[in-house]
């Protein structure tokens, strides 16, 4: 058995095979060790986890809606929107029927350009309806059908007159939509369809009054003009009774 002297005097390297416990300072010295490593170690796995996490932060959806919901459409820009789609409609329709049955160039003239320039004004109509989720009604009123039911059964100058006639009190009742909306809508969408239809609608009834001179129709509630002779039904009047003009919208 080893004295006191002798367990004191024992090479750490031998205490470690024979069991012998180790010296304090050793010990502290072999922790420090240990320690560092596992800090070296926590660094490195953190470093290797960053561009990870910056990967998933870029891929992530953001919780922010991209777009903002349209405005709410008034009860005036709803009952506009529908309406106005309605004219467009009748406009087209028609239009169309003074293309096929006009006797007159003017008339046919006349069809052909309602059907192209409402085509155009409805696109942006369906647009603004789309993205204030309204529905459009997908015929015409009864009292348009009715109109377009009565020129379907006529013919010859008779269809003419009828179809200038019908004209000038559609696009009166047009104006006057326009003008309510430009007044009392709310809509910035649906006011912008009505500046752009008020001068379009305004040209047409002047054309339309224009025609009318040219083939002595009546105006509803405006004056009778005789045709002035020497002048092709093709060409409007360049003289002869004053026609009152139209509304003008502003």
């Amino acid at each position: 058995m080893p004295n006191a002297a002798d367990v004191g005097a024992i090479d750490p390297r031998v205490r470690r095979s024979t069991g012998y416990p180790r010296s304090s300072a050793t010990e502290g010295g072999t922790n420090m060790l240990v320690v560092k490593r596992l800090g070296v170690l926590v660094s490195m796995v953190v470093i290797g986890l960053a561009p990870a996490g910056a990967a998933y932060s870029a891929a992530a959806p953001s919780a922010t809606p991209s777009a903002t919901p349209s405005s709410a459409l008034s009860a005036q820009d709803r009952q506009f929107l529908q309406s106005i789609h309605q004219v467009n409609l009748a406009e087209i329709a028609t239009g169309n029927l003074a293309k096929q049955k006009g006797t007159s160039q003017e008339v046919k003239d006349l069809g052909g350009r309602f059907v192209t320039d409402h085509t155009q004004l409805d696109q942006k109509v369906q647009s603004v309806a789309s993205s204030g989720a309204l529905t459009l009604p997908n015929k015409v009123t009864s009292e348009q059908q009715a109109v377009m039911n009565q020129l379907q059964n006529v013919s010859g100058a008779d269809f003419d007159t009828q179809w200038i006639t019908s004209q000038l009190t559609a696009h009166t009742q047009a104006m006057q939509l326009v003008q309510a909306e430009l007044t009392q809508g709310s809509d910035p969408s649906a006011k912008q369809v009505a500046q752009q239809a008020a001068p379009v609608l305004q040209a047409h009834h002047n054309a339309l009054v224009a025609a009318a001179q040219s083939l002595g129709v009546p105006i509803p509630g405006g004056t009778t003009v005789a045709p002035n002779p020497g002048v092709s039904s093709g060409s409007p009047a360049r003289s002869g009774t004053p026609v009152t003009p139209g509304p003008t919208i502003s």
